[in-house]
């Protein structure tokens, strides 16, 4: 009995290892799909900003401190939460220990490191000071995603209300004003203008809503088609730069970025054509990307770039002058920081103005749209109720 019970033991004892060792290997084969998808979305991952500028600021301090760069890429894939980052900063930080460089480790993932901070990274490694340049790059990042961040803010409140009126508007055309139009029809009476119309909108929403959708749909998808042409995107942002609202708004933070980009560059060492490029590249406005290509073609010919911008409307006369007074003092980045620092005060407070002028106005704009439609509704009551009272 004894062989007997040691025996089944031993086989439970085996099945049960066997088991284990079977769902260990499960699970191992699903870490490893895990990893493998990770890895693969590495490639196409786009790093926020906020992050970028996060990872530079960190990186920059831990050279400082003295840490070789490998050590200090270690540092930072422990540190990090975001694993497809994790699996970013590991292959960046494999690379250089292969005996590449950082600046062609990073320029192998485009979408996380842009290429603003590809360029700046080379002419740290050039010049061998890529501490001090990290730390400039991780400062122009921290201010762009400032200035991001309280134009967002300052829109969220809005783009809610619209939304909020939006919703509202249809909720009482899709099921509000049906209840009204069969109540009216038992009058027999002729509706006021304003009544019908609502009435008929209602209508033609409840019985052709998918038809307004694909509308809608059609619309968008045909507009992005258009704004990609370069016909299009030329368009869209002179549109924007003139717009009556927020056209001054865009037209500042462009300005901002042009300059701050461009002094961040040429401070770091970056070739003033080089540098050039990678604003264009780097400022999302058509106005921006022609002037650099019209500076590089005139630069190249041995002209200042004061020159181009005297003759480009779109520059400011206060910024041509401070631009022409830093090359004859041979200071051009220092003043292009300052301007750049007085259009960001400027675009804050273009940002504080419109949120006061634009909270009162969507106020109103809410109570005309849904004070409007009640308003229509209750037209035919009234009118019965005076003629009843006219009959008695």
């Amino acid at each position: 009995m004894a062989i007997i019970s040691s025996a089944a033991s031993a086989s439970a004892s085996a099945a049960k290892g066997a088991k284990q060792k079977g769902r260990g290997g499960v699970q191992a084969a699903q870490a490893m799909a895990k990893m493998k998808a990770l890895e693969k979305r590495a490639l196409k991952y786009k790093l926020p900003m906020g992050e970028l500028a996060i990872f530079t600021q960190q990186l920059a301090s831990l050279l400082v401190a003295g840490l070789p760069l490998v050590q200090c890429l270690e540092a930072l894939q422990d540190q990090t939460e975001d694993q497809v980052f994790q699996i970013v900063i590991r292959e960046v930080r494999l690379d250089i220990s292969t005996g590449n460089s950082f600046s062609t480790a990073v320029k192998k993932f485009p979408k996380s490191f842009n290429t603003l901070f590809c360029s700046m990274v080379e002419a740290g490694e050039a010049s061998g000071g890529l501490a001090e340049i990290l730390g400039k790059v991780a400062g122009y990042f921290e201010a762009s995603v400032k200035l991001n961040k309280k134009v967002k803010s300052a829109m969220t409140y809005p783009i809610a209300v619209i939304g909020l009126a939006v919703g509202l508007v249809n909720v009482l055309l899709i099921f509000v004003i049906p209840v009204f139009a069969n109540m009216f029809a038992d009058f027999g009476a002729k509706l006021p203008a304003p009544t019908q119309f609502l009435i008929d909108l209602s209508d033609f929403m409840k019985g052709n809503w998918y038809i307004i959708i694909a509308v809608c749909y059609a619309a968008y998808w045909l507009g992005n088609k258009y704004i990609s042409t370069p016909r299009g995107r030329s368009q869209k942002d002179h549109f924007l730069v003139k717009a009556p609202i927020c056209g001054n708004l865009i037209h500042k933070i462009a300005l901002s970025r042009f300059c701050r980009t461009y002094a961040t560059l040429i401070r770091s060492g970056v070739p003033i054509l080089r540098a050039l490029e990678i604003v264009s590249s780097a400022s999302g406005t058509v106005q921006i990307e022609d002037a650099c290509d019209d500076i590089a073609r005139h630069v190249s010919q041995g002209g200042q770039v004061s020159d181009v911008l005297a003759a480009n409307d779109f520059f400011p006369p206060m910024m041509k002058h401070m631009v022409k007074a830093g090359e004859s003092t041979g200071n051009v980045d220092g003043m292009m920081t300052k301007v750049a620092d007085f259009y960001d005060v400027e675009a804050e407070a273009t940002v504080a103005s419109l949120t006061s002028l634009i909270e009162p106005l969507l106020i109103v704009f809410l109570g005309v749209v849904v004070g409007g439609i009640v308003m229509a509704m209750f037209l035919p009551i009234f009118q019965l109720g005076a003629v009843a009272g006219g009959l008695q």
